[in-house]
């Protein structure tokens, strides 16, 4: 792989030596095209490009949209309508090597690897200013570690050939270098190279730990629990064990509760959040963003599956961020079409599932259930107890109904089992791009639309001819497309 596309990229920053605002509407770091990045020499330019990342990260063909729609467009939980023309190549399984999607992806996500790849190789001594500088610098570089990690693992999942029968993964670039050729690795290199990557940053964070807690950054918390993604994905399951018990014992996060759950989707930085991207009004992708993507009163393209909508008990207040309108289930985990909502890239109820999946899977069953009881525990309203019959129950003396407790109808759960897990990934994580993902790798049948082709090689997104047409690239293309 040639990698062209970091050369006209934004990579280069001017910064001034005033401090660089972090607030939610984050937009001072000015980013240059066609001009090489020179070495970063102080901390502010190392916590400006640091945010630079974030902003990455945030573009509408990345997180902030399209890359959590491709985990939902392609799965059981939701679909596209194909309002509005958005996602029909995706979901029908139509792409070809000139796709948008699959070329715009794939620069913005390697845009975000090139600043990490700046950052990671700073010079720390060439840094000016104090010994505290400078070991701030070493954390931010661990953050960097972190994250390209995060962004190899997103482009592996997407045009990696783990589930079409090949073994080639993506490029792994360590260093920004705009002339570079580079081909794909394998699967395997590419797994060894994130958990190195993963093993190195959160070493280096730990070690120059500056007691960072804002869920708006990369913390060390926040770090491990990208990693318990990754490490479930490979199956390694003792160290998903750790890494959850790690982030449990820091007393840090908890379940949103169920009063709260609504609300906590357009409220920045709640309890439940581990780590999340700030976007705010100046931020927002407006009519590009997720929520106008999902929202009725928006495109409305991606609508849940009328079988997920029912899996929902009655009392399950996520029941109550969808809509049925025009014979179509609307999320709104993202109310605000504007796009101005706090992206959350990583829940503590995602780590409590990662967490039961693991320990069903050679750890302990109890913890399992202990888990998973926490989490439904803070997604259940009461409800009026039945008797024997079946019938509502009334206070004999005051004719109020009779209600049981959501801590009491969880107390009447004894166990968990895979199948019941599957379910309640679905239910909790619906809408977050975690889907297509979860059936790939447990091996479950992950459906098509009624006509697309059923060729598997397809799973994979096509490797963009912007890359293959190079001359002299050494870059394979993905079978089953034109390229």
């Amino acid at each position: 792989m040639k990698l062209n596309i970091l050369k006209t990229v934004v990579l280069a920053i001017g910064v001034s030596t005033a401090f660089v605002s972090c607030s939610d509407d984050f937009v001072e770091t000015k980013f240059y095209q066609d001009v090489e990045q020179a070495p970063l020499t102080s901390l502010n330019e190392v916590e400006a490009f640091q945010r630079g990342m974030y902003t990455s990260m945030r573009a509408t063909t990345y997180y902030g949209r399209d890359y959590t729609v491709y985990g939902e467009a392609r799965s059981d939980e939701m679909y596209s309508n194909g309002y509005a023309g958005y996602f029909n190549t995706v979901y029908n399984y139509s792409m070809t090597s000139a796709d948008a999607y699959a070329r715009d992806t794939w620069a913005q996500i390697y845009t975000a690897v090139g600043k990490a790849n700046i950052l990671i190789n700073t010079d720390v001594n060439s840094i000016t200013g104090s010994d505290a500088d400078r070991k701030a610098v070493r954390y931010h570089i661990g953050q960097a570690h972190v994250l390209r990690a995060m962004f190899f693992f997103d482009l592996l999942k997407l045009y990696g050939q783990k589930y079409t029968g090949g073994n080639l993964g993506i490029v792994t670039p360590l260093k920004y270098d705009p002339k570079a050729l580079q081909g794909r690795g394998t699967i395997a290199e590419n797994e060894a190279q994130i958990t190195t990557d993963f093993n190195a940053g959160l070493a280096m964070m730990q070690a120059n730990n500056q007691g960072i807690t804002d869920r708006g950054t990369l913390t060390i918390n926040g770090a491990k629990a990208v990693m318990s993604r990754f490490f479930l994905y490979k199956k390694d399951y003792a160290r998903v064990r750790t890494l959850t018990d790690e982030i449990i014992a820091s007393a840090q996060y908890q379940v949103i509760p169920a009063a709260s759950y609504a609300g906590s989707w357009e409220s920045p930085k709640q309890n439940n959040s581990i780590f999340e991207l700030e976007v705010g009004v100046a931020g927002a992708n407006g009519t590009n963003s997720l929520g106008y993507i999902y929202n009725y009163n928006g495109y409305g393209n991606i609508v849940v599956e009328p079988a997920t909508y029912n899996s929902f008990a009655s009392n399950d207040v996520r029941k109550d961020l969808m809509t049925y309108t025009d014979d179509e289930y609307y999320l709104y985990k993202y109310p605000s079409l504007e796009g101005a909502d706090n992206l959350k890239i990583v829940r503590f109820e995602e780590v409590l599932l990662n967490g039961v999946e693991a320990e069903l899977n050679g750890g302990s069953s109890d913890k399992a259930l202990d888990y998973y009881k926490e989490l439904l525990v803070n997604r259940l309203n009461p409800i009026q107890k039945l008797d024997g019959a079946g019938q509502p129950v009334f206070d004999p003396v005051t004719g109020a109904p009779v209600m049981v407790s959501a801590a009491d109808q969880v107390a009447q759960i004894t166990s968990i089992n895979m199948v019941e897990l599957k379910k309640e990934r679905s239910k909790e994580l619906v809408g977050e791009g975690l889907r297509q993902w979860d059936l790939l790798r447990w091996g479950d049948a992950v459906p098509r639309p009624a006509g697309a082709s059923t060729d598997i090689r397809l799973t994979a997104f096509p490797i963009p001819r912007a890359e293959t047409d190079l001359a002299g690239t050494p870059i394979v293309a993905n079978p089953g497309y034109d390229n």
